[in-house]
């Protein structure tokens, strides 16, 4: 990554791995999950995985932890969850 993270031409964002620019990382309750893609509509980053139109999950290497997709969700089913916290309660790994 070119110092301080510019990324100079477009259409290469597959190339650069943003997620461990983030801070907050989503997390989401399946069950309360109705597939309405809002998240997917509204996600900066392209960040929102979907298998024949129904949500799967994120792409951590490239969310950058925005808070969007939880802010939109009209299910409330997606929280923001500190990367620190989740590291030390052993839920996610470095």
């Amino acid at each position: 990554m070119l110092q301080g993270g510019a990324i100079q031409s477009q259409g290469n964002s597959v190339e650069r791995e943003t997620g461990g620019w983030r801070v907050q990382r989503p997390v989401v309750d399946m069950e309360k999950c109705t597939h309405c893609m809002i998240c997917w509509v509204f996600c900066p980053d392209g960040s929102i995985l979907v298998d024949e139109m129904r949500f799967t999950g994120f792409d951590l290497v490239h969310c950058k932890g925005c808070g969007i997709c939880a802010v939109e969700c009209p299910a409330k089913c997606i929280d923001m969850e500190g990367e620190a916290a989740l590291l030390e309660e052993g839920a996610i790994t470095s």
